[in-house]
């Protein structure tokens, strides 16, 4: 039995997210889809994390196990002419047997893109959330690194927490956390060690509150503090946000 590892980009507009659901489009069904028509088995794919819809990726990682002989440059090619054009695999090679997409990850990079402008190219809009009202920049950055280090996410997590994942805990470890300015769009980067569901879009929509003068920087502290989801902004939409590395 061999191990497998995928790396895999993926536009997630039209999906329900990665994890498999009933009745709906999932990148996680698609690609078990596809390796089982090339390699005749039943598997079911793992990933890095749930990314959820609309939500896309540049380096998801999977594992899954096989007993196919087929050389891993081999399967990348066969994929790819099986798996729509909003799903690449960019890299498969072996892996060590005790290797786990999700288990084995030390670190995760996620990007959250909002453009700035009053006309949003067309082209853009599946990939940035379109924001063009006045925001103090200055204000969502100095909030942003507050949030480093271990604490208990609570206030940022989904109240309904993912189908299938026990939490043992909501606290987690963040080693950075930044906005910046790119061209015509505000990005806000974070990279920890884990991520609730919905915890990044949850950031996002609290720091744009700060950005709109409805509260301040040092809030952000008080919210973490708080436990309580109320305390904090609103859901961003999914498409500004993409998984952009996973650290082994």
């Amino acid at each position: 039995m061999r191990n497998l590892k995928l790396i895999l980009a993926y536009d997630g507009s039209d999906f329900c997210g990665w994890q498999v659901q009933p009745d709906a489009v999932s990148v996680q069904g698609t690609l078990a889809s596809a390796i089982g028509r090339i390699t005749g088995e039943k598997v079911l794919p793992q990933g890095s994390g749930r990314t959820d819809a609309g939500v896309h990726a540049l380096a998801q990682v999977a594992t899954f196990q096989t007993e196919s002989v087929i050389p891993a440059a081999n399967l990348l090619t066969a994929l790819n002419d099986i798996l729509p054009a909003s799903i690449r695999v960019v890299e498969a090679s072996e892996a060590p047997a005790d290797f786990h997409a999700r288990k084995s990850a030390k670190a995760k990079t996620y990007r959250y893109r909002m453009y700035r402008e009053a006309i949003c190219p067309p082209f853009l809009s599946r990939y940035v959330w379109h924001y063009p009202y006045p925001l103090d920049f200055d204000a969502m950055a100095a909030a942003a690194p507050l949030i480093e280090g271990e604490h208990d996410f609570t206030s940022f997590a989904a109240v309904d927490q993912e189908k299938g994942a026990p939490v043992i805990s909501n606290v987690r470890t963040i080693f950075s956390s930044a906005w910046r300015r790119d061209a015509d769009e505000l990005v806000y980067e974070v990279r920890g060690n884990g991520f609730l569901h919905h915890m990044v879009r949850n950031l996002v929509g609290t720091f744009l509150l700060v950005g709109k003068g409805a509260l301040k920087s040092s809030d952000t502290a008080g919210i973490l503090q708080a436990k309580n989801r109320a305390t904090a902004g609103a859901t961003a939409p999914a498409n500004g946000l993409c998984l952009v590395n996973v650290e082994y």
